[in-house]
């Protein structure tokens, strides 16, 4: 159990003013990645050495593409959706960046994951379905049960599946590999769901962004939901902590939360209330990382 009255917060700039850090994933490297969403750029901050603190950006082929969410794949490079021109991109390590197409331009790519099957896949916002991405840019697209439902984290799960958050659907999706959907109504109305993320003990973790609260579900459906104690603090997105439980953070009110086992939750203030926290991810050493979009990734130590 974190002891969440010893952690520390230090903010690192990353990007020139208004490149909008948004999506964060910690890589094979030891680094981290980013997408700056505003700028049409990647970045890698070091996290470790004499180098620790010093970030590396690169343009990618459209300033206006809007990258947002950013994932290691099954390939050792980094995998991140193109919102705004309907591509996936992929860097390499040594910065070397390709795009593949998706079947519509305006399908509007969000959320992406590492498969089981070791491909990526990503939700379609515009498109009320998923797609399929081989490392060779092979797409297939799976169509869900749903109109209007806005698909927008994704994660494998403990089970072998693909779980999804359906924002303006109000509930939670699984797809099988071979297409099979089930779709899990939230007990709140409008909670707009949002990021997800597999814990450690084999349920996905999710966030409501409109409703303020944590939810989680066991692979056979079983619901569960935590109201913060800002329910006006639209958590965003979400990462397991490997000491049980997970982080999570808090959009509208610039702070960084963590809920254990139990759904006790415990929250951290940033030094600017007004940062936008998005993107998080959590080490395998337990140092937690958040991309604010106000231009800076912040760090929590214990």
């Amino acid at each position: 159990m974190p002891d969440h009255d010893r952690w520390a917060i230090r903010e690192f700039a990353v990007g020139r003013p208004g490149a909008g850090p948004y999506g964060i994933t910690a890589g094979p490297d030891g680094a981290l990645w980013l997408t700056l969403v505003h700028s049409g750029e990647i970045a890698r901050l070091s996290v470790t050495g004499e180098a620790a603190g010093e970030a590396t950006v690169w343009p990618l082929d459209s300033g206006e593409c809007g990258p947002m969410v950013i994932t290691p794949g099954p390939d050792g490079a980094l995998w991140f959706t193109r919102s705004r021109d309907g591509r996936i991109g992929r860097v390499g390590l040594d910065g070397g960046i390709t795009s593949f197409p998706l079947p519509t331009p305006d399908s509007a790519p969000y959320g992406i994951t590492a498969g089981p099957d070791g491909a990526l896949w990503c939700t379609l916002m515009n498109r009320d379905a998923l797609a399929r991405i081989t490392t060779g840019g092979e797409v297939t697209v799976f169509p869900l049960p749903v109109a209007g439902g806005f698909p927008s984290a994704v994660v494998a799960g403990a089970d072998g599946a693909l779980w999804f958050t359906l924002n303006q659907g109000n509930a939670l999706g699984r797809l099988a590999l071979d297409g099979d959907t089930t779709l899990y109504e939230l007990p709140t109305p409008g909670a707009g769901p949002v990021g997800m993320a597999l814990g450690g003990d084999g349920a996905v973790w999710f966030v409501e962004i409109l409703a303020g609260q944590v939810g989680r579900i066991t692979p056979d459906g079983h619901l569960q939901e935590f109201p913060l104690p800002d329910r006006t603090a639209k958590p965003h997105a979400i990462a397991p902590d490997p000491a049980g439980g997970c982080w999570f953070t808090a959009w509208g009110t610039g702070r960084i939360g963590h809920i254990d086992a139990t759904g006790e939750i415990r929250e951290h203030p940033l030094p600017t209330p007004s940062s936008e926290p998005h993107g998080i991810a959590v080490t395998a050493d337990g140092v937690v990382w958040a991309a604010l979009e106000s231009g800076s990734v912040a760090r929590l130590t214990p």
